[in-house]
């Protein structure tokens, strides 16, 4: 029996090999709900839910291949400080949104701001990093 194409609700945990907490679904009272097998979830928490019963709990290692990927270098960019407006409230470690191909919002972060320009990363936070995650299938 499969979950694939079914929309599910699972509760879980989530942390880096060093133990770090980055997210869990218990702590905001709520499980999450999507559609499995259908890419909304990254694909090792997608392929770690498809065969499980509800009531059933697993825990998973994932790779970087199998959560957010490894970080990349080409997303890393340097805008020059005279094309970026409002540059004098910005600060490293704020969030930006860039523009994706298609408009779409990309979500960022500042890394280094001087006279020259804004250097953003949109790598995605956990990028590079295996993952671990309790997972509890609650409905199916």
């Amino acid at each position: 029996m499969s979950n694939e194409g079914k929309k599910v609700k699972a509760h879980y945990r989530g942390t880096l090999d060093d133990g770090t907490q980055f997210d869990s679904s218990y702590d905001r009272g709520e499980p999450i709900e999507f559609t499995c097998g259908a890419g909304q979830m990254i694909s090792g928490f997608d392929d770690a839910v498809k065969d499980m019963a509800v009531g059933e709990k697993k825990t998973v290692h994932l790779e970087p291949s199998e959560a957010y990927g490894e970080r990349r270098e080409d997303l890393i960019v340097t805008f020059p400080i005279d094309q970026v407006p409002d540059h004098e409230q910005m600060s490293v470690g704020d969030k930006v949104a860039l523009s994706g191909p298609m408009g779409q919002p990309i979500p960022a972060t500042i890394t280094a701001v001087d006279d020259e320009g804004i250097t953003v990363d949109a790598n995605h936070d956990l990028a590079g990093q295996a993952l671990n995650f309790e997972i509890e299938l609650v409905e199916a």
